[in-house]
């Protein structure tokens, strides 16, 4: 590979990629925390007196918006599925009671759930070098509607549930995961929507009058809820970045050690341009700690040996002597003329060879 593409080369990998969100593969875990919904409960509420007689109606019952809470653990299969178990809480205060005048009392929602979840890292998309990954799920599991002191007053008649029970638990997921890959490798910022519900608890319940039971009974009151939570993701065998190949330095070129002097036909004097190319020389031979600078005269095969020989001698002198004028000690020269028995062009005699009336100064 030549030097040019080894620094292009180097370059291009030094360059800041796009984050593009790699699939999971292996353990993870997760967690999440955010604003719980509860829809209001609307089913029946089955009571029964001391003397036998039965009391059927409704008890539907409104929360304030809550908070909810969970953690995960699971498993990257490489290919954007995964699975986990996930253990969650949720909290709703109650709001109103319908027909009652006061309310009070909280909603307790606990379970654990196992998942399945696909993520769309196929869709290659980031914003700004971050990695965006939507995601889909399903979940089912087993969770524990706690009702605490939830009641209802109307004067002097009261409503009150105060009971647990559980029933099973079943959920839809949502969310997109932000890659935080540039931070911490395998670090992911998620958001969420989950539609949570179970099938209906079996809830214990009394009516009181000025604080005295009436009556007992049941209420299977329904639940759905609406979640939005903010959480993390840690990948444990998220691939590490590699490493920023800093760009090479160019070396700067090494000085040259030969230099080639042209002349005119039949002539010894030094062009502009040779004065110049002298002149590269006698720099050079500091840089490159010359100690000694070879000067070779040749001439073209036009006129006769003899005289081509002493041309060649006067045009090595001619370099030399502009070398010395350079500041180069004369001891370092040697100076020598091969005449036309040296061409750089082979030709025949009588040609007019331009490259073939020359002084090459070669650094030692």
């Amino acid at each position: 590979m030549s030097l040019k593409k080894a620094l292009l080369a180097a370059t291009v990998l030094s360059l800041p990629m796009a984050a593009q969100a790699q699939p999971i593969t292996g353990l993870y875990i997760g967690g999440g925390v955010g604003a719980n919904y509860r829809a209001p409960s609307d089913d029946s509420l089955r009571l029964r007196g001391p003397g036998g007689a039965a009391a059927n109606g409704t008890f539907d019952v409104k929360s304030n918006w809550g908070y909810a809470a969970l953690g995960s653990i699971g498993w990257g299969f490489g290919n954007g599925l995964r699975v986990e178990i996930e253990g969650n809480y949720r909290n709703n205060s109650v709001q109103r009671i319908t027909g009652a005048r006061s309310t009070g009392g909280t909603i307790h929602q606990y379970g654990a759930m196992a998942n399945a979840l696909y993520d769309f890292n196929f869709l290659n998309l980031n914003v700004g070098g971050v990695g965006i990954v939507p995601y889909v799920g399903a979940g089912v599991g087993y969770a524990w509607n706690d009702w605490r002191n939830v009641n209802g007053r109307n004067g002097a008649a009261q409503i009150r549930t105060d009971d647990r029970d559980g029933q099973f638990a079943y959920q839809g997921i949502a969310g997109v995961a932000f890659g935080l890959d540039s931070m911490v490798p395998g670090l992911a910022l998620t958001t969420e929507y989950r539609f949570f519900g179970t099938l209906e608890p079996e809830l214990a319940t009394t009516a009181l009058t000025n604080g005295r039971p009436v009556a007992a009974g049941t209420y299977k009151p329904t639940n759905y809820n609406h979640s939005i939570l903010v959480g993390l993701r840690y990948a444990f065998n998220a691939p590490r970045p590699a490493p920023v190949v800093a760009p090479i330095a160019a070396a700067a070129p090494a000085p040259a050690r030969t230099y080639l002097v042209f002349f005119d036909w039949d002539r010894a004097d030094l062009t502009d341009r040779a004065r110049q190319i002298i002149g590269e020389a006698a720099t050079n031979a500091r840089a490159v700690s010359s100690t000694r600078i070879e000067v070779s005269g040749h001439a073209d095969r036009t006129g006769t040996a003899v005289y081509n020989q002493r041309l060649s001698v006067r045009r090595g002198e001619a370099v030399a002597a502009e070398l010395v004028r350079r500041g180069i000690a004369r001891n370092e020269i040697t100076v020598q003329g091969f005449g036309f028995d040296r061409p750089l062009v082979p030709t025949a005699m009588g040609v007019r060879e331009p490259q073939n009336r020359r002084v090459e100064i070669v650094l030692r």
